[in-house]
């Protein structure tokens, strides 16, 4: 199984977009989405120094056009999930169907703006705690009024909050810990984001998404989300929301991926998943930074993927897991049964109460791929949909 990430803000160099011009369209295609992002996309991903595309308002719409654009020339088609980190979730929504590219450019630089907007209504910063006890570098964020913003795994937990209180934590580390500091602008993924959460949610609000096509995971936890709608609230969520890539690379192992493709700018997300999850061996991955990278990315989706060579012609639709837990489906309803969209067909019984799942279109229930009690995995087939009634 074959997984494409979206690299979020950090990841960024200066000019890391420049060999990427040199293919047709791509310049043209960059202008276009500068009008919709409100930046200059072609100027900050080629001649853009390293502070200039450090403004939050500037390198999250730059993140999300490099990843689609490079994702243009790789097989999509073979792919069977995506996920992306903090703003790269937006390309991920992309490439899962459920936005269109020019929509998914337009909420990252109404995302990006807003942020950097909240973080100038008060000091704020974040600072990177590697090492230590999980619980006691948790215990020690809340301890000190912070929040812990990103638990990106891999012995990374990032606490984000008032400056002065970064300074104390910084002073007491926990213990087997230490702390380095972030530079960037503001305590994202805290509550102190809630105006550019409200913001981009009055943006929102006018989209009307599609339903994924492909696996789609979600920062807030980990889950695999079935329905477009669902995904474009969560996206407004995560602004004020802890990133949660630790529950996405133990998601990824869960459906047992076997290859993953890392979009420009590469490389953050390749060494969290091989520090993660080296002790079960891991993903083969490529980091696609350059065109040059092109025909070792497509090579490896064709070895790890399940199709080959043609566009697919989808015959039934299948219903996944949103959650972890164990699979109890709707009494009485039997194979062969016809489903209307956003039907109940079974609920996920969970640590956290029962996750509902429903039907993502309509049609004949074809088969049941779990049964009563059977324990499941997010992102696991639970039930295929045959042909539309």
């Amino acid at each position: 199984m074959l997984a494409v990430l979206s690299p979020g803000q950090g990841s960024q160099k200066p000019g890391f977009l420049t060999p990427w011009l040199d293919l047709p369209g791509t310049e043209a295609r960059l202008r276009w989405w500068s009008a919709l992002a409100g930046v200059d996309l072609v100027h900050l991903g080629t001649e853009a120094d390293a502070d200039e595309i450090k403004d939050t308002a500037r390198t999250q719409p730059l993140l999300v056009a490099a990843a689609l654009l490079a994702a243009e020339h790789l097989p999509m088609y073979d792919v069977a999930v995506t996920a992306g980190h903090s703003v790269g979730e937006l390309g991920a929504a992309a490439l899962a169907g459920v936005l269109p590219a020019e929509a998914a450019i337009t909420l990252a630089g109404v995302r990006g703006r807003e942020m950097a907007a909240a973080c100038a209504l008060e000091p704020t910063g974040m600072a990177a705690v590697l090492g230590g006890d999980p619980d006691e570098v948790l215990a020690a964020i809340t301890a000190h009024g912070l929040h812990p913003a990103n638990r990106n795994g891999a012995g990374q937990i990032v606490a984000a909050g008032a400056l002065d209180a970064l300074d104390k934590l910084a002073a007491e580390p926990p213990a087997k810990a230490r702390i380095t500091r972030l530079k960037v602008a503001g305590a994202f993924h805290t509550p102190y984001m809630a105006p550019a959460e409200a913001a981009l949610a009055g943006v929102a609000a006018g989209i009307t998404p599609a339903e994924p096509a492909r696996i789609l995971l979600s920062n807030l936890d980990g889950s695999a989300v079935n329905h477009g709608r669902e995904m474009v609230q969560r996206l407004v969520r995560q602004v004020t929301a802890p990133v949660r890539w630790d529950l996405c690379m133990r998601t990824l192992a869960d459906l047992g991926v076997t290859g993953v493709v890392e979009l420009p700018p590469a490389g953050t997300l390749a060494g969290l998943i091989k520090r993660e999850l080296k002790a079960t061996g891991g993903p083969e991955i490529v980091t696609l930074n350059t065109p040059d990278d092109l025909p070792a990315a497509r090579d490896l989706i064709a070895r790890h993927s399940g199709l080959r060579g043609h566009e697919p012609v989808v015959q039934f639709r299948v219903v996944v897991s949103p959650a972890a837990g164990t699979f109890e489906p709707t009494a009485d309803l039997a194979e062969g049964a016809d489903l209307r969209t956003g039907q109940v067909i079974g609920h996920i019984a969970t640590r956290q109460g029962p996750v509902e799942v429903t039907a993502h279109d309509s049609g004949l229930l074809t088969e049941w791929l779990a049964h009563h009690d059977d324990p499941v995995a997010p992102g696991q087939p639970l039930a295929r949909i045959g042909g539309h009634v």
